[in-house]
């Protein structure tokens, strides 16, 4: 048979080394691991070329099993079972993979078979290869359950942190009387009362401190209006830890706490001690040594739970061990029936003995032990813990299910039938057991049934350990419940809060207000370092403030810092002041691996200071400046009133004096049709030319025309002087000489005019400014959809407000700047001179009017004319 390689090719083993090297697909060499029963249960990864290396990020021979270091490969994804399934088979097999788990995150195509005792894989990246649709779909919807996943429980840890840390009092009153739902630990020591004392009761009678102070009003008041109220500096008169009233001050918010469909569920009290600020410090390193002994006490707890646990485990191996001494004595006894009754009844002594030194044993362990026999699992024995647990119900002998019927309803017989039949141990956790003499009180076991054994490894009992668990279990669920309404709580404060975790300050945590203040929405920041998601504030100092707090663990404040807010729809200044604290927060060890910035707005205070400098300062420079403006004021308002006489003079005169000239052109143009031989009409030119001269002259005639009618508005004055109008018979009028503008084009026009009935104006300019702005609104509609025109009036104050409002082509920010110049237009598709808005805005200002114009592009326009109301 011709060999396969060149006679000059390296030895195999060499070969196989370089092809492995340079192999651009990985390649892994796997050895199955199998339980005593055969089954394959794990492999070790004896060896990964470079491709692999690369692909799965492991050394070239990892430390751990597969499912050591990949764990979602079991039953997750099918890896392992089609690892096992192929090596079992002893064929080649392919098969594609999408991986998100441990690191990875891609498609794979994998090719495995049998080699002798190795099982041999390639594995090539396929993220290339098009995926169907429904493909997409489950690998978007994996990383989307993932990310919330972690999302969430990073969320819950950093609310847990920051619920136990904040430097701020938080409390939640409830209902007409107040009652106090929540208070955390500042706000206890600003009531002055434990939590024990707080907690379900009414303000007033928990406080009673605070009666004829107001604070219960305020909070019903925001309770009924839903409108937050925000106290700054207030006084108010608590009980100190001396036992004695004090009058201290506080700043405070209370909002209004919303649940599902907006129902109220209360009032969120958000309090920070301005008194002093070193006790404002002394409060957080007080949160703090708490914090620290709380985290002791949880250390020591659990290093007393885990020593019960190894003596229980202890307890159990020499209960085992015991059992089994007994069963090959009485099976010994039984094979040496024959020997001397004496050395029978020394034997059964030295069993009580060992009985009773068991007995003494499991009587001391803190847990819950009981032995049972037989099928019908007959008490054996069983521990005082578990006599107390069913209530002194149990006896030597006697069945459970006969003496405690409840175990029977409950399951628990049911795993005793379970271990008997298998001869396989149970262990369940945190398992809810109620009894008979207790009606209504749940206590949870972590219960493990394993059989007892006999000489012959014959199942003739079983043996159960159990441990209390119930206090851990209502405690972990009264730190849920408590963790979900403050989560709700701080979601909903209009305090600025923040967490930035780890070196990076990454934003963890940040709530609807300090977005505001940065001007990002949450989207934006959460994830990204402090400093790449608020970049205004990089290179003021705030790296070196916070790597201090960061370093230190000290307290920082910061104290009357401007930020611009977009807050217009408050009414309430854009730029704003805050004082800020930044306080790190520590884990379970005390080291610190983050920190919270909380803020409380003091823009009031600033502004106010600010404003009374500058008043100061602009009252000196006013006085000096009154005399020589008053002077200037006189001489330009003279030198207008002459600019404004000789322009008028000009513009009448120009338009009058080129009327003549113009009226020449247009009889030299008709002459010139007449005596123009008739072939001249045959050159296509001249026609047209013509026609061009002709239309020059009409538009510079009107032009002169416009020209006039402006320079008599100056006179209008006086020229026109108001009378009494009766609006709606003119708006009757205008709509009678525009019906078949109105009909051609569609329009449906609304009039609301009974709260004008009579105007004070000029009766010729009034229909003038009736008539352009319906014009204008007909004439430029839009093709989208029909028109709608709606006119009203209303008396404000002292004026006549008259609104045409529109749903056509809109204006630009440009174009209604420019509305109201003379000959601009800003719509060329319809005819028009651009005088008639110019007009309409003379007529109204010579009356002592204003117009004021609102628009949006697409949308519409609304005309608002303010003329003076005469009494």
């Amino acid at each position: 048979m011709r060999p396969i390689l060149p006679a000059d090719a390296p030895a195999p083993d060499e070969l196989l080394n370089t092809l492995l090297e340079v192999s651009q697909t990985g390649v892994m060499l796997m050895r199955p691991i199998s339980e005593a029963g055969g089954s394959i249960i794990d492999f070790v990864l004896e060896y990964l070329n470079p491709a692999a290396q690369r692909l799965l990020g492991q050394p070239e021979r990892p430390a751990h099993t597969l499912l050591s270091i990949y764990p979602h490969a079991g039953f997750a994804t099918g890896i392992f079972a089609f690892y096992r399934d192929t090596f079992e088979s002893g064929i080649s097999r392919q098969e594609h993979f999408n991986y998100q788990y441990d690191g990875i995150d891609g498609y794979f195509r994998v090719v495995a078979r049998a080699q002798g005792p190795l099982l041999v894989v390639s594995i090539a990246d396929d993220n290339d290869t098009p995926r169907t649709a429904m493909q997409e779909a489950l690998r978007r919807s994996q990383q989307a359950e993932q990310q919330a996943r972690a999302a969430a429980e990073t969320e819950r840890n950093l609310l847990q942190a920051l619920i136990t840390q904040a430097p701020v009092a938080i409390g939640l009153f409830q209902g007409d009387d107040c009652v106090i739902g929540a208070a955390n630990k500042l706000e206890e020591e600003i009531l002055g009362y434990s939590a024990a004392e707080l907690l379900g009761r009414p303000l007033l009678e928990a406080v009673p401190e605070l009666r004829g102070q107001g604070f219960d009003e305020l909070l019903r008041e925001v309770a009924r209006t839903r409108i937050p109220f925000l106290g700054q500096e207030v006084p108010a008169q608590l009980r100190q830890p001396n036992g004695r009233p004090e009058i201290r001050h506080y700043n405070f918010v209370y909002q209004p706490l919303y649940g599902p469909n907006e129902a109220m569920l209360g009032v969120v009290s958000v309090a920070v001690d301005v008194t002093e600020q070193v006790t404002a410090r002394q409060q957080v390193q007080q949160l703090n040594e708490e914090l620290a002994a709380v985290n002791e006490e949880l250390h020591a707890a659990n290093e007393e739970y885990q020593t019960a646990n190894l003596r229980l485990l202890d307890t159990q191996l020499q209960l085992q061990r015991l059992n089994e001494e007994l069963d090959s004595r009485v099976t010994q006894r039984t094979a040496e029936a024959q020997q001397a009754l004496a050395e029978a009844e020394h034997q059964r002594g030295q069993a009580r003995l060992r009985q009773e030194l068991l007995g003494q044993i499991l009587g001391q362990v803190p847990a819950i032990i009981v032995t049972f026999s037989g099928p019908d699992h007959r008490f054996t024995f069983f521990n005082e813990p578990y006599q107390q647990l069913v209530g002194g119900r149990a006896a030597l002998d006697e069945t459970a299910a006969g003496l405690l019927p409840d175990m029977v309803e409950q399951g628990l017989i049911g795993i005793l039938d379970e271990v008997y039949k298998t001869g396989q141990p149970m262990l369940t956790r945190e398992t809810p057991v109620e009894f008979s003499h207790e009606p209504g009180q749940r206590r949870y076991l972590d219960i493990t049934a394993q059989p007892l054994l006999d000489a012959q490894q014959q199942v003739r009992g079983v043996q159960v350990f159990a441990m209390d668990v119930t206090e851990r279990v209502l405690a972990r669920s009264e730190r849920e419940t408590r963790q979900r309404e403050l989560q709700t709580i701080f979601e909903q404060v209009p305090v600025p809060i923040t967490i930035l975790q780890g070196p990076q300050l990454l934003v963890q945590l940040a709530n609807r207000t300090i977005c505001e203040l940065w001007g990002r929405s949450p989207d934006q920041v959460m994830g990204q370092p402090y400093f790449e998601a608020v970049p205004a504030t990089a290179g003021q100092g705030f790296e070196e403030i916070l790597a201090g707090v960061m370093h230190t663990g000290e307290t920082f404040f910061i104290n009357e810092q401007p930020a611009q807010l977009d807050r217009a729809h408050t009414g309430l200044p854009s730029l704003g002041y805050f004082n800020f604290a930044f306080q790190a927060l520590r884990d379970e060890t005390g080291s610190i691996n983050g920190l919270v910035a909380i803020g409380t707005e003091v823009t009031d205070q600033v502004l106010a200071r600010q404003q009374v400098h500058e008043l100061n300062e602009r009252l000196a420079a006013i006085n000096e400046e009154m005399q020589a403006t008053n002077q200037q004021l006189a001489d330009t308002n003279h030198r207008l009133s002459r600019t404004n006489a000789d322009l008028d003079t000009f513009v009448y005169s120009a338009s009058h004096d080129l009327k003549s000239p113009i009226t020449n052109v247009e009889g030299l143009l008709l002459a010139l049709r007449e005596h123009l031989p008739p072939e001249a009409y045959e050159y296509e030119h001249v026609p047209q030319m013509l026609a061009m001269m002709e239309d020059a002259v009409t538009r510079f005639q009107q032009t002169l025309a416009h020209l006039t009618d402006v320079s008599r508005l100056q006179q209008s004055t006086t020229d026109q002087p108001p009378e009494a109008v009766d609006l709606p018979s003119l708006v009757e009028a205008v709509r009678l000489d525009m019906g078949p503008e109105l009909e051609a084009a569609g329009a449906r026009l609304e009039t609301e005019l009974d709260g004008c009935p009579t105007v004070q104006f000029s009766a010729k300019n009034l229909r003038s400014v009736v008539y352009n702005l319906l014009s204008n609104a007909i004439k430029y509609r839009t093709p989208q959809r029909p028109p709608h025109v709606r006119l009203h009036c209303r008396h404000v104050g002292r004026q006549v407000v008259l609104e045409v409002h529109d749903n056509g082509l809109g204006l630009s920010e440009a174009q209604r700047r420019e509305l109201f110049q003379l000959f601009r237009r800003l719509h060329n598709h319809v005819p028009g001179s651009g005088v008639g808005l110019y007009m309409v805005n003379k007529m109204v200002e010579n009356a002592g009017g204003s117009i004021e114009v609102r628009s949006e592009l697409g949308v519409g326009t609304t005309f608002t004319v303010f003329l003076p109301a005469t009494e």
